[in-house]
């Protein structure tokens, strides 16, 4: 199983955004320049207030009065053509910073073993890609510009308050400290309950994809009502987990609100009483009172977006946390591998098979195999049969390096396949299973998917031999046919044509088949068996039986119950000597 880090920091996750916007440091400059500006030209249009009022208004000088309104014009038009370069590259960096995060944790995810997906769910994973990135791509957009701009003018209306009244700012820097005991009390249980609901938001992603995925399945155990109850049951959960999320983050814009505007009505009265003393001008306390309300807004806002900067903490958390999911299989950079292994595992050439004293079992079961040791000569054709649960298909992914046995070594070729990097091994087999994959695509590119620089006449060719061509041939578009989600438009045997063309396109030295005819009718796998069997020439090969015909063509049939080699020869022998493969051969390959 892949581990991944359980606790992470504000400081971590942070930091990993910034290193995003570290690769567009010239439009975040431009942005914070643009931010600069327009906080500067909003705090300037006070002293443009207080020039109007003094100058113009209070002395009665129309003149000074018009040309103090074309200054203040002058300066809203700086500060609106500012706000729309700050508003227009932040947002653009919230867009490009998600994107870049979905391309990077994608990625990642892409290399992580089977066992990370077999205990984190699909729809889990598509929930952090889907909404967890469109907060983030919220949070850089606005919130965090708001928040910045905020700062910015809340510093520059302390300035220049101190410049207009000693006083007043006084009993303003007094009164910020109360403003902020609620973000700090408050925010971190926000950023709680935030990621909480994001939690419960995935799980319902989910069930929604496990469930529709098999709705086939649930109707037809007319399980409809039990599924809605399911879903209504974690829709309540994560209601509940949004309800604290939205009563903190009430609770803190509330509180912040209450506070400022209870400062900002003393501080008017104090300002009120200075310009009857006297001691101050109705256009400076104007211009103050302007910078109050300036101040108290960019506080209000603070507190507003600083629950949508927690919300989008907690969902980078998550993003976070699977980026830096640690795969249990770690692959050899190819720079590191051993000498002359591109010797031993050229395509061209099929390589021996060797496992050596294997010892393996999944996460919290009973081992599977004790040290089980076989060889597959190079070239050779070998049969896998027994009962489920016997192990074969355990050793297809061992082979893939799905999974590394706890003990002991697989060698391709002699050189141990864990001294190779994955592409390297996995490129070396080709592989069809019993429950063959098909994408959302075109028949084509389905097919192509074994050799991305193959041929339009290479896939045909492919397919032609799969026997696969013929019903393509009848399809609306033919090869060009979209197939729909898993291969709807298909049958069980077509599926399983379109992935034995794959694998034949694939051309590789190796062939892990898990029982590729199995979906076919009598004809479809007597021609079929044939593609096969020229498939398989001069490769090595190992396929999971469960037919006769499977076995017959077999050079050597490995007999396995419970994790153990039981018998090895061909079938006639085991026939003869075996009990085990008697009875299975009686019960399934002749039936």
């Amino acid at each position: 199983m892949a581990t991944s880090l359980n606790e992470v920091s504000t400081k971590q996750v942070l930091q990993w955004i910034g290193s995003h916007l570290y690769q567009y440091k010239k439009r975040v400059a431009g942005a914070v320049v643009a931010l600069f500006t327009a906080a500067i030209a909003w705090l300037m249009l006070g002293q443009g207030i207080k020039y109007a009022i003094d100058s113009g208004f209070v002395e009665s000088a129309p003149e000074t009065l018009n040309k103090a309104t074309v200054i203040v014009l002058g300066i809203t038009l700086v500060a609106c053509l500012a706000t729309y370069a700050r508003f227009y590259l932040m947002t653009w960096l919230g867009e490009r910073v998600s994107a870049d995060i979905r391309k990077q944790v994608y990625a990642h995810l892409l290399s992580l073993p089977p066992s990370f997906f077999a205990e984190l769910r699909t729809g889990e994973v598509i929930s952090r890609f889907t909404s967890d990135t469109t907060i983030i791509q919220t949070v850089v957009g606005m919130s965090l510009s708001m928040t910045l701009r905020s700062v910015v003018t809340f510093c520059g209306a302390l300035v220049l308050m101190g410049i207009s009244s000693p006083l007043l700012t006084f009993c303003v820097i007094v009164a910020v400290p109360a403003v902020l005991v609620p973000i700090k009390v408050l925010a971190p249980q926000v950023r709680r309950y935030a990621k909480l609901s994001q939690d419960k938001v995935a799980d319902l992603g989910a069930h929604i994809d496990e469930s529709l995925h098999e709705i086939m399945t649930v109707q037809a155990y007319t399980a409809e009502n039990k599924e809605r109850a399911h879903f209504t049951s974690r829709v309540e959960l994560a209601m509940a987990a949004a309800k604290k999320r939205i009563h903190y983050r009430s609770l803190l814009i509330g509180c912040i609100m209450c506070l400022s505007m209870t400062a900002i009505i003393f501080i008017a009265w104090v300002g009120a009483r200075q310009v009857f003393e006297g001691s101050m001008t109705v256009g400076e306390l104007s211009a103050f009172l302007f910078y109050a309300v300036m101040a108290g807004g960019s506080i209000a806002t603070i507190s507003e977006v600083i629950g949508e900067v927690q919300r989008g903490v907690g969902a980078s958390e998550r993003l976070y946390q699977l980026y830096y999911t640690q795969p249990d299989i770690i692959s050899v950079d190819s720079t590191d591998a051993q000498p002359g292994i591109h010797d031993a595992t050229r395509t061209s050439n099929a390589p021996t098979i060797t496992l050596e004293k294997i010892s393996f079992s999944y996460s919290n079961q009973a081992p599977l195999f004790d040290e089980l040791s076989l060889h597959i000569n190079a070239r050779e054709t070998l049969a896998l049969v027994g009962p489920s649960g016997a192990g074969k298909t355990t050793l297809f992914q061992l082979l893939m390096r799905f999974y590394d046995p706890q003990q002991g070594h697989i060698l391709f070729d002699g050189v141990p396949i864990s001294s190779l990097p994955l592409p390297t091994v996995r490129q070396q087999i080709a592989i069809v299973t019993q429950e063959p994959v098909v994408f959302a695509n075109s028949v084509m590119e389905n097919i192509r998917y074994g050799n991305e620089n193959a041929s339009d006449e290479d896939v045909i060719s492919a397919a032609k031999q799969a026997f696969a061509h013929e019903f393509i041939d009848n399809l609306d578009n033919r090869y060009n046919t979209e197939l729909g989600e898993r291969g709807v438009k298909l049958s069980g045997g077509q599926k399983q044509r379109i992935a034995i063309a794959r694998a034949i396109l694939a051309n590789r030295p190796i062939l892990l088949l898990d029982e590729a005819t199995s979906a076919l009718d009598a004809m479809s796998e007597r021609m079929v068996q044939q593609a096969m069997n020229r498939l398989m020439q001069g490769k090595t090969s190992i396929v999971i039986a469960h037919r006769l015909a499977t076995v017959q063509h077999a050079d050597r049939i490995v007999v396995m119950d419970d994790g153990k080699i039981v018998a090895t020869g061909t079938h006639s022998e085991l026939m003869k000597s075996d009990t085990l493969y008697r009875e299975y051969a009686e019960l399934q390959l002749l039936s």
